[in-house]
């Protein structure tokens, strides 16, 4: 059980395990979705899952495509699947709010500047 505790300590790690739960990805995909974060970076923690036998890769052309090995996580399978359950409920019920919301939408707030009065 410590080779899932590892990878879901991180955060980097646990939001590339979301995106590659139930698709597989590449790594040019996995990083346009987290622009923060360097293909480097992504690639690396692939690899550091790839070898912890938490996420598997096959080639594709030159691409190499990965997908999360749910079973990998035990019990923490669970957990994870409802964390991320929750947290895109939550999204889509205040994405469906802003939506059906009627009437003018309050404009962005904006610094005011202040003006000296000398």
């Amino acid at each position: 059980m410590t080779a899932p505790l590892q990878a879901i300590a991180s955060p980097r790690r646990r939001e590339i395990l979301r995106l590659i739960w139930n698709d597989e990805s590449a790594v040019g995909e996995i990083h346009r979705a987290m622009p923060e974060v360097t293909i480097g970076a992504v690639s690396q923690q692939l690899q550091t899952m790839l070898q912890l036998g938490l996420v598997e890769m096959r080639s594709k052309g030159q691409l190499r495509l990965y997908r999360a090995k749910p079973e990998a996580f035990g019990s923490l399978r669970a957990v994870l699947e409802s964390m991320w359950d929750d947290s895109l409920l939550r999204l889509k019920v205040a994405a469906e709010l802003e939506q059906a919301r009627r009437g003018p939408r309050a404009a962005p707030k904006t610094k005011r500047k202040v003006r000296n009065q000398t």
